[in-house]
């Protein structure tokens, strides 16, 4: 793995312009469950249950109390972890440009990372759904289920429920993002949901390098990263980040 590190700190500076595409993965070592895979949300609840717009629309209060009240319980605690901290490190030192992240968390936000396209929208704020006011997640009452507006109207997460399209202005911008960079590393994600697993692939057909980070094998391993290290973001990003900082 050292070999990889040291690799994957050469390409990052010869790089010009990096962008990060993250997932469930970078965010787990900051206490928060994954949605897929083993151990994740969806093993103890029917995301068409809990996650579909539908079923928020036909009782917000049942989706509160089973999902949302939850999850603003882990992220008013939720901290960035050393994966999140690398990549706005790499900013700092103007070499990532954009993250593009399917996580709703905001914690590449938090971390210092400063134009980051939510996918998937956040469940870090909360949106009213009458006249549409942005409120923290942190600062939201909860004693009211669901919780109100100062204008009435019932909030809901600002993030992309099953059944809702994927903002278009994140769709293309983060297209943008992959088509224009030289380098993209992918971090903790699974590559199985579209469209987001296309922007390495839109990345590698415009030429770019692709590093994978991941636990374990994905569907880009083989036939469109350049190389995967494997291992946990945190440690792996500390290692890059050394060898980067010591240059």
């Amino acid at each position: 793995m050292d070999d990889l590190i040291k690799q994957a700190a050469d390409d990052l500076a010869a790089a010009r312009n990096v962008v990060a595409l993250t997932g469930a993965g970078i965010s787990v070592e900051s206490g928060i469950m994954p949605f897929r895979g083993k151990g994740g949300l969806w093993e103890k609840y029917d995301p068409m249950e809990v996650a579909h717009i539908d079923a928020f629309m036909r009782d917000p209060a049942r989706v509160w109390s089973l999902l949302v009240k939850d999850m603003k319980e882990t992220l008013d605690t939720a901290s960035p972890n050393d994966g999140h901290k690398g990549l706005a490190k790499l900013e700092a030192m103007e070499k990532l440009s954009t993250v593009i992240t399917q996580n709703i968390d905001g914690l590449h936000q938090a971390a210092g990372n400063t134009d980051v396209i939510e996918f998937h929208g956040s469940f870090a704020r909360q949106r009213c759904m009458d006249c549409n006011q942005i409120y923290d997640t942190r600062e939201v009452d909860i004693s009211e289920i669901p919780p109100r507006c100062s204008c009435g109207g019932i909030l809901r997460p600002d993030a992309v429920f099953f059944g809702e399209m994927i903002p278009q202005d994140a769709m293309w911008r983060s297209r943008q993002a992959a088509c224009d960079c030289d380098l993209m590393l992918v971090v903790g994600t699974s590559a199985v949901v579209q469209p987001a697993a296309l922007m390495p692939v839109y990345a590698k057909e415009s030429g770019a390098k692709i590093i994978e980070i991941n636990p374990e094998k994905t569907p880009l391993t083989h036939e469109i990263s350049d190389y995967l290290i494997m291992g946990q973001a945190g440690e792996i990003m500390n290692g890059i980040m050394s060898r980067l900082e010591s240059r």
